[in-house]
């Protein structure tokens, strides 16, 4: 086995894009929470958008790695280290067969992403494989990380390899990494730091809401309570109430859905939400936010703010434009060898 997990951390699941397809059985999608640093991470190696990586939830695991294996950690800074030294976010790193990557304090963010050039080999379920720990299927086993498990990366191309072998001869005799000079910089990632802002656009239900209701969820800020989960971010504040009752089916809901239940506390649908839900809708948040939100810690406070549908599209557009042009980069960079800091 190429990676071996001494320690799991807090809660450290192998996520990919999901399970596209299946909702209509009643399969959530579920996949990376923050799927822009998880797609980011693999395309700093080369990889599929589509291959898995490891979603590593406010506390780290401790892995051993049994071969060299080139790697990239992305989204939350959990004070990662290989013997005593920090390893670089939002860029690749070659680890020497033997060392240990280790995880410490969480500074900032809540999830961080590390992916394995090849990705991780384990099953497909349904196209997919994310770990679904709630129905436990998919990923390892159908369940978080434990002690002494074992994972295994998949196969590379061979421009990946030429890459890898050019970094191996740039390991001195007393280092266990290495990483190029370039990284992704902040200006191109999201702004995870800063008092979140997320942007959300109308939901088919917002005109049922009392006009004051609708000042507040635009005005107040709301804490994400500590019983949140991978499922739904549920928000503290300010009840929301509706003008006028509202009596209709459950209909279909998505990663980003506001919904307001009997108790007037919005309740936002993250990664592993259900398939339907027949609470009013008052707000959709826009895609390019969801990263941000993935990464609010319970406890922490945020604010709602409405855009339009066109300028989530266009919001979205860039993003995708951006990231392609990305992949292209990194490509670039694997066909010149450029790889030495």
């Amino acid at each position: 086995m190429s990676i071996q997990i001494i320690r799991p951390g807090l809660l450290t699941t192998v996520q990919d894009e999901g399970r596209i397809g299946y909702r209509r059985y009643g399969v959530p999608v579920g996949g990376s929470m923050d799927m822009f640093a998880a797609r980011v991470a693999n395309i700093l190696l080369g990889n599929s958008r589509h291959d898995a990586v490891l979603e590593i939830t406010m506390s780290g695991p401790e892995l051993k790695m049994q071969t060299n294996q080139l790697i990239s950690l992305c989204g939350a800074d959990l004070s990662a280290t290989v013997d005593r030294q920090p390893v670089p976010l939002w860029r690749p790193v070659l680890l020497r067969a033997g060392s240990v990557l280790k995880f410490g304090a969480c500074r900032h963010g809540l999830r961080a992403y590390l992916a394995f050039a090849g990705g991780i080999d384990v099953p497909e379920v349904m196209g997919s494989r994310s770990t679904d720990v709630k129905t436990g299927f998919g990923g390892f086993h159908g369940r978080a990380l434990r002690a002494a498990d074992a994972l295994d990366a998949g196969g590379i191309s061979h421009e990946v390899q030429q890459w890898i072998s050019v970094m191996e001869m740039q390991l001195g005799d007393n280092q266990t990494m290495v990483a190029p000079a370039w990284f992704l910089s902040e200006k191109e990632r999201p702004d995870y730091y800063e008092k979140p802002v997320i942007r959300v656009m109308q939901g088919q239900d917002y005109s049922y809401f009392r006009e004051e209701s609708l000042k507040i969820f635009f005005s107040e800020n709301y804490m994400i309570s500590p019983h949140s989960d991978r499922m739904g971010y549920r928000m503290q504040g300010s009840r929301l109430e509706l003008a006028r009752p509202l009596h209709r089916l459950s209909e279909a809901v998505t990663f980003g859905t506001v919904q307001v239940p009997a108790d007037g506390q919005p309740i936002v649908l993250m990664a592993d939400h259900q398939t339907i839900g027949g609470y009013p809708v008052i707000a959709q948040v826009a895609t390019v936010d969801l990263p941000i939100l993935a990464q609010v810690r319970p406890g922490s406070r945020i604010s709602f703010a409405e855009i339009t549908h066109e300028e989530a599209r266009d919001l979205y557009i860039l993003r995708e434009r951006n990231l392609r042009l990305l992949d292209q980069l990194i490509r670039r960079k694997m066909a010149e060898m450029e790889v030495i800091s």
